[in-house]
């Protein structure tokens, strides 16, 4: 399945909209613009198995990139344009890319950039190109697909993203999987996995992408819609009122969304969440984060239950999926592995029973490596060949996998294990916090103590009297010693869009 098949049965369709500016793509466009850009990247000697970066936010020409590169087999590395020019030439050095494309938008940074990336043959920027200094040395992408033909090149094989990893613990790690180079239709194990558990097959679908397409399940999952010729709506930038809006305007069927993002809207007045007809969804997929289970509780209650949620990494290691009625049955479980077996293993790499907390591997799952960096590939490689995010929890009984932490957050305090994510889900649900991170900071007796950053609903709340309503509500409904002693206060938290808590940053402060 790709989207030539239904160009041919559904040209006028909508294959995406951007929510904002209302721009139209239909399948009959997507088809023969990601043509043209295949038949542009052979006209330039690319060849399957080569390597192309997009730089770029939520912008009309995104996915037609990502399609033309998926039907060319080639990689495709989309790279976050929150990065600093340093940080965007390291991965477009470290991928190979020998071809990159930006947006006006993005092109002070990719103007800097082009001094850094000299294996980097081929720039292109969408959009028009001015004379003189302000492009150059940035080609115009849209003149150069014009040249080309809209029929498909004579070997389209299926490609594949090669993402990085936001970097929250250090350099973002490239993530390269196998590239066999099927050809272009043939299902994958995203696919099938989606279609299976989330999709309603036979059904008209209509699916609500609230997250920058940069970031792994964005991009895999409306490329995944697309396949089964449903109509994705991406909006710029998420905006909790605007996204129930958007639900309402397109009638939307599937959604994927992050912790975060059900905090904001439950953080809506009632009489705002009440103004929008939801009822359309009959999918919506949770991911990226643990959901607190106050807050999934909320909205299972708000939206019924049709709400999933998985644990996966961009590496793909293993998967594990959960939907509303075994989740009632298993609060803050995130399922049972579907695609690998979970291992949970201590610090000696020994197996640990049922119950006990240690790490979370998955065994027999996707080969994967870290690119250009066998040690980060190793240190996720347990000697029996089981691979590891770096995430901390347990298995019940019946096999459900629960997570604490990330283990590089565990907080050692007197020797004893503090888990920060029992705190911050506490915290969250207070009607004054907006966000909340909770880590460990120095203390001279017992190693670590534990600290919280607050984000308040009003910036004009922060001070002493608010800190202390915190503290005596996280100590009402959980062990002292897992409670903040402290809590400061800040008007945003560094949190990337995909949901994911720069909590490094907020922790570096203190440490330093």
């Amino acid at each position: 399945m790709h989207p030539g098949i239904f160009a041919a049965t559904h040209p006028d369709k909508p294959a995406y909209i951007l929510s904002e500016s209302g721009t139209v793509v239909t399948y009959r466009e997507l088809n023969e613009r990601s043509n043209q850009l295949a038949n542009l990247f052979r006209s330039l000697g690319l060849k399957p198995g080569d390597h192309i970066a997009i730089l770029m936010e939520n912008h009309p020409q995104f996915l037609t990139l990502a399609w033309a590169a998926q039907r060319s087999g080639l990689y495709y590395t989309a790279i976050s344009h929150r990065l600093q020019v340093d940080e965007v030439a390291y991965i477009i050095n470290d991928c190979s890319a020998s071809l990159l494309v930006t947006s006006q938008q993005q092109l002070p940074v990719a103007q800097a950039v082009a001094a850094q990336i000299p294996h980097c043959r081929h720039l292109f920027v969408s959009g028009e190109v001015v004379s003189g200094e302000a492009s150059p040395p940035y080609q115009s992408l849209e003149q150069a697909m014009a040249k080309q033909p809209t029929s498909p090149i004579a070997d389209e094989y299926e490609g594949s993203d090669m993402l990085y990893s936001s970097g929250t613990t250090g350099k973002p790690k490239g993530i390269k999987p196998p590239l066999e180079l099927p050809p272009l239709g043939t299902p994958g194990t995203l696919y099938n996995l989606v279609s299976a558990l989330y999709m309603t097959p036979g059904e008209e679908m209509r699916y609500l992408s609230p997250a920058p397409l940069y970031h792994a399940a964005p991009l895999r999952y409306n490329m995944t819609f697309q396949r089964t010729g449903a109509t994705c709506i991406i909006m710029e930038k998420f905006d909790a009122e605007r996204y129930l809006h958007l639900v309402e305007q397109y009638a939307i069927t599937h959604s994927q969304l992050v912790p975060t993002m059900f905090v904001r809207m439950l953080k809506l007045p009632p009489a705002v969440r009440d103004r929008y007809n939801v009822s359309s969804l009959k999918s919506v997929v949770h991911a990226a984060a643990p959901c607190p289970v106050p807050v999934k509780q909320q909205m299972i209650d708000w939206w019924g239950p049709i709400i999933h949620e998985y644990y996966a990494g961009t590496e793909g290691m293993g998967f594990t999926t959960i939907n509303s009625e075994e989740w009632s049955q298993h609060q803050g479980s995130v399922g049972r592995a579907i695609l690998g077996e979970v291992k949970i293993v201590d610090d000696d790499l020994v197996e640990l029973p049922g119950g006990e907390i240690g790490t979370v591997y998955f065994a027999n799952g996707a080969p994967f490596e870290y690119h250009n960096d066998p040690q980060k590939t190793a240190a996720a490689t347990h000697p029996q060949g089981w691979t590891t995010l770096g995430d901390v929890g347990y298995l019940d009984a019946e096999g459900y996998l629960y997570l604490t932490d990330r283990k590089a957050y565990t907080i050692i305090s007197g020797g004893v294990n503090i888990y920060p994510q029992e705190a911050e889900d506490i915290l969250v649900t207070h009607p004054k916090v907006t966000d909340v991170a909770v880590f460990g900071v120095p203390n001279e007796e017992f190693g670590e103590e534990v600290k919280a950053v607050v984000q308040p609903s009003d910036m004009a709340l922060a001070g002493a009297e608010l800190e202390q309503e915190l503290l005596d509500f996280c100590r009402s409904k959980l062990s002292a010693i897992k409670c903040p002693r402290s809590i400061d206060f800040e008007a945003e938290l560094p949190r990337h869009p995909t949901g994911k808590l720069y909590k490094r940053l907020l922790k570096d402060r203190y440490w330093k």
